[in-house]
């Protein structure tokens, strides 16, 4: 070989390697691995306009692009990114939806999710093309015992934590038989279980149940929910509980009202969010006891919050929107901590990190998928009590984690159980 071409070998390879270190010098020191698209893509699937629309839709895509705005927009120097969509409460569009985000999308998270039968449907679809799905809406136990994966997380509330603290403060006033409205689908049958379940373990009596069609929406259903009201009134029983949420539950409170019955009996609302109350009104509202996992009035960072939420949603957040947020984070913390968004190494991460935020205190994410944290029982404030708009609330008992959600020691997920000796 020539001098002339051993001379510009070595140049070019001088080139190269003073190329590739430039190049080297000038990439950030946080880069996102294994992602090809360059980028963090969050998806909320909600529901816009129907049953549960007040408690998530338009507010949990707010949100969580709250939550990404808060976390500057970017992690590890790559651009996040939100998408949103409406499922109509139909498992088999929600399902469709989340398959074509996390397959063409490159959607790496999944969440909120109202309506328990499409959230155990994405729930599935993250397990198979090892994706993760939070669910901060949808609120049956099945999320964390029969339908856990290791893709998925139960974040906000479920079926046990909002009823059997409510159950224990009605119990103790002497409402000690029950009659159980509820809608019948998923989470309305875990809400049911759970109302007699602590009504059984109090010490009372449960007279019967009636089941009416979700959502009731339409005349027929309607007709179905006031028919299963009036077997609760005429059944003997002290009180009656609604297994039901959302426009389902603000429609069972305001039937009771028109025929009479609330001044005769006690209602009880198993599930009920602060836009239900808002739209019920405290006269109807008025004495209701409930289970929650956020107030927006609790305390300086959630009032803090609450008010920049409100002043672009005119709405206070429920404890379903307030979720969203942390859930959002808390990803976006994990998503940091492992320096990547793969999903075992981001789940891995969620698991071990604390949950702290104004949602949360020391929140845990135990193995099953559900994230433990306080509860609050209220009790709705009679008209003259409030002082203020959305103040709606008497805080009567904080239920530490523990005590509100069920042990792990019960868990019925299959992976644990397989993993017992």
């Amino acid at each position: 070989m020539s001098v002339f071409f051993r001379a510009m070998l070595r140049a070019c390879g001088l080139s190269a390697l003073l190329a590739a270190s430039v190049a080297v010098l000038a990439a950030p020191n946080n880069v996102l691995q294994n992602k090809s698209d360059g980028t963090v893509k969050i998806g909320v699937l909600t529901d816009m306009n129907g049953a549960y629309s007040a408690i998530s839709g338009k507010g949990s895509v707010l949100a969580a692009q709250m939550a990404i705005e808060d976390f500057g927009g970017k992690v590890l120097g790559v651009p996040i990114e939100l998408v949103s969509a409406d499922h109509q409460l139909s498992p088999q569009l929600a399902a469709s939806i989340a398959r074509d985000w996390m397959q063409n999308g490159k959607v790496d998270l999944v969440l909120d999710i109202p309506n328990s039968n499409a959230a155990v449907e994405v729930i599935r679809v993250a397990r198979e093309l090892n994706r993760i799905a939070i669910i901060s809406s949808a609120g049956s136990d099945r999320i964390s015992n029969e339908e856990c994966t290791p893709n998925s997380l139960h974040w906000t509330y479920d079926a046990r934590a909002v009823t059997r603290s409510t159950v224990d403060a009605i119990i103790k006033t002497g409402g000690n038989s029950w009659y159980i409205v509820t809608a019948d689908n998923l989470f309305g049958q875990s809400l049911e279980e759970g109302t007699m379940a602590a009504v059984q373990r109090g010490g009372g009596t449960v007279a019967g149940t009636a089941r009416h069609p979700f959502p009731s929406n339409t005349y027929a259903s309607i007709r179905a929910q006031a028919a299963g009201i009036l077997k609760a009134r005429d059944s003997g029983a002290k009180v009656i509980a609604f297994a039901s949420t959302g426009t389902d539950v603000v429609n069972a409170i305001k039937q009771a009202s028109r025929f009479g019955i609330a001044s005769k009996k006690s209602l009880a609302a198993v599930s009920i969010f602060i836009p239900d109350i808002h739209s019920v009104g405290l006269y109807d509202a008025q004495g209701l006891y409930l289970t929650t996992g956020f107030y927006w009035d609790l305390n300086t960072e959630t009032r803090a919050w609450s008010r920049r939420f409100f002043a672009r949603h005119q709405a206070m957040p429920s404890m379903v929107q307030a979720g969203i947020y942390s859930a959002v984070t808390h990803y976006l913390k994990a998503v940091q901590a492992a320096e990547s968004d793969n999903t075992q190494a981001v789940m891995t991460k969620m698991k071990a990190m604390p949950v702290n935020d104004f949602f949360a205190r020391n929140g845990e994410v135990r193995e099953d998928g559900r994230m433990v944290h306080d509860m609050y029982l209220m009790q709705v404030k009679k008209p003259e009590e409030s002082k203020y708009s959305w103040d709606y609330y008497h805080v009567r008992q904080t239920i530490a984690g523990d005590k509100a959600f069920a042990p792990l020691s019960e868990s019925r997920c299959p992976r644990l159980l397989k993993a017992a000796p």
